[in-house]
């Protein structure tokens, strides 16, 4: 049971994520209706001030994560929540492509993601840890939905700058509500949460990783791709004014999240990951070539619309999923850092070549663009292994010498359902891959 104190951390840090993807996300559905209303505007430039942020967060991630294990998270948050309020009253104060893009670019600068997730290690103990990290991934999901339906009526109240503006005094927010986090009282390197360098290599060149840094950076390459002409669309098929579409975007999403958990629940249950997961990137890259011949009826781009965030809700919960049961034990840290900057390169490559792509070809050619990435993925993933359905546990085992740490090593390893152990002597922990279906209810 978590105490009111770690509680009290994974709240305020789960509110700090919820506000910055609040921020980021609100634009999404309504930014490229501006293509005639901002200065210098075209669907290319406008394709790049959605990516853009993809690229400075992909750049300053890890690096944030890493100076914070030398002066400590707070300090880093800090600079990296006034970069994202700087970036935002950039964005509200211009009236052309050109300075949003640089705003956009100063909030992607604030990459604190990481060291997020490094706090909430330090603030948290070891058998909570993974709780709290699952409180946040509900979080960012959650954000990201209601930031779509937020959007568009927001846009109707205060325009453009107002979203903006409204994203700087979210910051703002975060900064305060950071002062309510316990200050750890030192900073240990948390290998389940936390990238480590020299582990960078061999995680990196892991086939079945590789595949699903793939997937991620498609995933979001064909999400921003398709909010280039999304909004467009709507106002063609529906009718509806710009600062009304989120009466789409409402029932879709819910329905969206209805029809994906009981997929998700199974995939578990049954094991069944692998074909679900490859059904899901199916229904993904379908829809591209669904939209190519159904984006004039209403009724139709409703239910492709469906089919998409169905499928890509589905992929948002089972992708990480499978880089946790993948990785070796002591390195889910570095995966899931590679991984997410995977995922903001295509955050980044999605939105820049998408409108540069839909500048030159139009709809066309951004959907068969899309679709080709879904393609490419659906390939990668029909031939990926069959995942292995473990879950990571840790285990705290003190101060041991070499050869204590190599005899718990190897009684760890004979226990039945126990697949991989790594222990960090640094830590005084034991991480842990087992089977819970063959590991027995007492074994720790």
């Amino acid at each position: 049971m978590m105490t009111p104190k770690e509680k009290k951390a994974t709240l305020c840090l789960a509110g700090i994520y919820a506000f910055r993807m609040l921020g980021l996300f609100m634009i999404l559905p309504i930014f490229s209706l501006y293509t005639h209303q901002l200065l210098y505007a075209n669907a290319t430039l406008i394709g790049l001030a959605l990516g853009i942020y993809g690229l400075t967060q992909a750049l300053f991630q890890l690096p944030f994560a890493m100076i914070s294990d030398r002066i400590g998270r707070k300090p880093v948050i800090v600079f990296g929540l006034i970069l994202f309020v700087l970036g935002s009253v950039v964005a509200a104060l211009s009236h052309n492509i050109y300075w949003i893009i640089v705003g956009r670019a100063i909030q992607g600068a604030g990459a604190v993601g990481s060291t997020l997730i490094a706090l909430l290690a330090d603030t948290t103990e070891d058998e909570h840890r993974l709780k709290a990290m699952s409180m946040i991934g509900m979080t960012i999901g959650f954000s990201f939905m209601v930031a779509i339906i937020l959007g568009p009526i927001l846009d109707g109240w205060f325009g453009l700058s107002g979203i903006f503006w409204l994203t700087a005094g979210l910051a703002c927010l975060g900064i305060l509500m950071l002062r309510m986090v316990p200050t750890p009282d030192k900073h240990v390197l948390h290998r389940d949460s936390e990238p480590v360098l020299s582990q960078f290599k061999n995680i990196l060149l892991m086939p079945e990783l590789l595949r699903l840094n793939f997937g991620i950076f498609a995933s979001h390459a064909i999400l921003m791709s398709m909010f280039v002409v999304l909004p467009m669309i709507l106002v063609g098929a529906t009718g509806l004014h710009e600062n009304q579409q989120w009466m789409v975007y409402l029932p879709v999403l819910i329905i969206a999240c209805a029809v994906m958990m009981p997929f998700v629940i199974i995939a578990e249950a049954k094991r069944l990951i692998k074909p679900i997961f490859i059904g899901a990137i199916f229904c993904v890259t379908l829809a591209q070539g669904l939209f190519e011949f159904f984006h004039q009826n209403i009724f139709g781009v409703a239910l492709i619309m469906c089919l998409f965030f169905t499928a890509f809700t589905l992929l948002e919960g089972i992708l990480p999923s499978l880089v946790s049961k993948i990785a070796p034990a002591g390195n889910k840290g570095t995966a899931m850092g590679i991984y997410s900057t995977s995922q903001f390169l295509g955050i980044f490559c999605g939105g820049s070549l998408g409108g540069l792509i839909y500048s030159d070809f139009g709809a066309h050619g951004l959907f068969m663009f899309s679709g080709f990435l879904g393609l490419l993925w659906l390939l990668l993933a029909i031939t990926m292994k069959q995942p292995p359905y473990l879950s990571s546990k840790i285990l705290t085992v003190g101060v041991l010498n070499d050869t204590e740490a190599a005899a718990l090593q190897l009684k760890l390893l004979a226990m039945p359902g126990v697949k991989d152990v790594m222990i960090s002597k640094d830590e005084g922990i034991a991480y842990l891959k087992v089977d819970k279906k063959e590991l027995a209810a007492d074994a720790f």
